[in-house]
Protein backbone atom coordinates (compact mmCIF):
# COMPACT_ATOMS: atom_id res chain seq x y z
CA UNK A 1 0.00 0.00 0.00
CA UNK A 2 2.94 2.74 0.39
CA UNK A 3 3.76 2.71 -3.39
CA UNK A 4 0.24 4.29 -3.98
CA UNK A 5 1.52 7.60 -2.11
CA UNK A 6 4.86 7.43 -3.70
CA UNK A 7 3.26 6.82 -6.77
CA UNK A 8 1.15 9.86 -6.38
CA UNK A 9 4.49 12.08 -5.06
CA UNK A 10 6.24 10.95 -8.21
CA UNK A 11 3.45 11.85 -10.12
CA UNK A 12 3.50 15.15 -8.89
CA UNK A 13 7.32 16.18 -8.83
CA UNK A 14 7.03 14.59 -12.51
CA UNK A 15 4.57 16.96 -13.46
CA UNK A 16 5.78 19.59 -11.63
CA UNK A 17 9.53 19.52 -13.31
CA UNK A 18 7.69 19.77 -17.23
CA UNK A 19 5.42 22.20 -15.95
CA UNK A 20 8.91 23.98 -14.98
CA UNK A 21 10.78 23.84 -17.93
CA UNK A 22 7.62 25.51 -20.01
CA UNK A 23 7.16 28.00 -17.27
CA UNK A 24 11.34 29.10 -17.63
CA UNK A 25 11.51 28.42 -21.60
CA UNK A 26 8.72 30.95 -21.95
CA UNK A 27 9.33 33.23 -19.31
CA UNK A 28 12.95 34.30 -21.11
CA UNK A 29 11.53 35.11 -24.64
CA UNK A 30 11.58 38.67 -25.77
CA UNK A 31 8.30 40.47 -26.87
CA UNK A 32 9.59 40.28 -30.45
CA UNK A 33 9.23 36.68 -30.42
CA UNK A 34 5.39 36.02 -29.18
CA UNK A 35 3.85 34.92 -26.09
CA UNK A 36 3.50 30.94 -27.05
CA UNK A 37 6.38 28.29 -26.73
CA UNK A 38 8.17 26.65 -29.04
CA UNK A 39 8.34 23.14 -29.94
CA UNK A 40 11.76 22.75 -28.90
CA UNK A 41 10.51 23.82 -25.27
CA UNK A 42 7.66 20.96 -24.81
CA UNK A 43 10.39 18.90 -26.21
CA UNK A 44 13.20 19.87 -23.34
CA UNK A 45 9.82 19.25 -20.80
CA UNK A 46 8.63 15.92 -21.77
CA UNK A 47 12.12 14.89 -21.47
CA UNK A 48 12.89 16.62 -18.06
CA UNK A 49 9.59 15.32 -17.16
CA UNK A 50 10.82 11.38 -18.53
CA UNK A 51 14.05 12.01 -16.73
CA UNK A 52 12.36 13.34 -13.37
CA UNK A 53 10.28 9.95 -13.69
CA UNK A 54 12.87 7.77 -14.10
CA UNK A 55 15.57 8.43 -11.41
CA UNK A 56 12.56 8.82 -8.97
CA UNK A 57 11.24 5.17 -9.33
CA UNK A 58 11.76 3.07 -6.22
CA UNK A 59 14.28 0.56 -5.74
CA UNK A 60 14.05 -2.62 -5.04
CA UNK A 61 12.63 -3.63 -1.30
CA UNK A 62 12.95 -6.86 -1.44
CA UNK A 63 14.66 -9.16 1.89
CA UNK A 64 16.63 -11.77 1.58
Amino acid sequence: MPDVKDRGLRTFVTVLAGLAVIYFGSAGRSPEEGRGISGGVVVLALLAALLVWHLTRPGDKTVK
